[in-house]
């Protein structure tokens, strides 16, 4: 590993024609990735390909164009607006697919991550972020490091040799944060239902935001509750140190938490580092659904941005507007499907802030389906939770109207009379 002074220095190998990775959320490496947006004078047509980042991307700047082309897995805030003006692409694919992708038809040249610092056996950690990026190590030609000391070093198959890492700087950085907001009272409606249909000794995964916030503070009182998840939040924190996630009826790494990634303040960073009971894994694994079937009572809590009466599910896009990704909605639903008793869960509010319903007929025109009628079970609002999974369209029309904004269910009855001949 040779180790450079400035991240311009380090940077030098990145060459035109190159496909670059960068290292995901909260480990997102904002030295280097600044360095590298510094020679578009110098580069053409670099590739840049990622999952959910955090921080500047000052590589979508229109006038880079020639300099960068942008591959976005999943779509996040600061690349939002990139996707949806044409300057960056959006790449659909299974969260849990990206390692074998980058195995064999994305080749990397150049992996630009965050690390902790090395440990006296000569370790480092990719900290809170192993998702993709594990893969992306072993994949790429190249490795250029943050060595950043605020990377916790957590347990895993993060855990990478410095041999791996062929050039580095140290840098000492805070690692990105997410604050969530107070959840509103729809918010903590919604996750007193979710709480609802979770049952002791069950293995949950669930992402970020108010409602999964809301449903972990209704979970105070169940037992043995484990985890199997893509992502961390701070919410889990108390409900360990409260003894109700515990691992202990897990079949898969028993009395672990496992996760692909961890995202939200400083607290669950500090939880993480050199803690034995979590593991950090490649979402090859994470995600893999013949992995998290195994376990009891798989409770997967995903939402969505609009539901046809049908159960169609769009996650990822506002009608033609490119909004998230896929992500690992399927990968969990598919997998909590499966396992022994398991529940797949999507939970959303019946409408938007501005009062448009998000349970409608017909899904706005180029809006994609994320998870299919197929795959759903229970869907929650917060005027309740039905569960579609077997029942036939006029069924499901009439509990999807029964959890809609009351402001939006005669029309949807209407509708879909006129529509599909279905009287609800």
């Amino acid at each position: 590993m040779k180790v450079y002074n400035s991240a311009a220095e380090a940077v030098q190998v990145i060459k035109s024609n190159d496909r670059v990775f960068i290292h995901s959320a909260a480990a997102t490496p904002q030295q280097l990735v600044n360095a590298m947006s510094d020679r578009h004078s110098e580069l053409r047509n670099v590739e840049i390909v990622s999952i959910h980042t955090e921080g500047e991307v000052p590589y979508a700047k229109d006038e880079y164009k020639d300099s960068f082309t942008i591959n976005c897995f999943f779509v996040g805030a600061n690349m939002r607006q990139h996707v949806q003006s044409g300057r960056a692409n959006y790449i659909p694919i299974f969260l849990g697919e990206i390692p074998k992708l980058f195995k064999t038809k994305m080749p990397l040249d150049v992996a630009l991550v965050t690390v902790s610092a090395p440990n006296k056996k000569g370790f480092c950690s990719l900290g809170c972020s192993v998702d993709i990026s594990n893969s992306a190590i072993d994949n790429a030609r190249y490795v250029i490091a943050q060595i950043n000391p605020n990377m916790p070093f957590v347990h895993g198959n993060g855990i990478i040799s410095i041999d791996k890492i062929d050039a580095a700087i140290h840098v000492n950085d805070p690692l990105f944060e997410l604050h969530l907001k107070e959840s509103t009272d729809v918010e903590k409606s919604i996750g007193k239902h979710v709480a609802g249909l979770v049952e002791d000794g069950a293995t949950i995964q669930m992402g970020i935001g108010g409602i999964p916030d809301a449903a972990l503070k209704y979970l105070t009182n169940h037992r043995d509750l484990g985890v199997h998840t893509e992502m961390l939040s701070d919410g889990i924190i108390d409900l360990v140190e409260r003894g109700v996630i515990n691992g202990m009826n897990k079949t898969t790494e028993f009395g672990k938490i496992v996760a692909g990634f961890a995202f939200g303040t400083k607290k669950i960073y500090d939880f993480i580092d050199e803690n034995p009971i979590v593991n950090m894994m490649d979402v090859g694994y994470t995600n893999d659904t013949r992995i998290i079937r195994q376990n009891p009572k798989v409770t997967a809590i995903n939402s969505a941005i609009e539901i046809d009466i049908f159960g169609q599910v769009c996650a990822d896009s506002i009608g033609t507007k490119h909004f998230s990704g896929i992500g690992g909605q399927m990968d969990f639903i598919r997998g909590a499907t499966l396992s022994e008793g398991g529940k797949a869960i999507i939970a959303l509010p019946s409408q938007t802030k501005k009062g448009v319903s998000k349970i409608v007929n017909m899904l706005k025109r180029g809006a994609p389906v994320v998870t299919t009628r197929a795959h759903v079970q229970h869907i929650i609002t917060e005027y309740g939770a039905v569960d579609l999974y077997g029942k036939n369209l006029k069924e499901r029309a009439k509990l999807m109207i029964s959890i809609a904004h009351p402001n939006h269910r005669e029309k949807l009855s209407e509708d879909v009379f006129e529509y599909f001949k279905i009287i609800t």
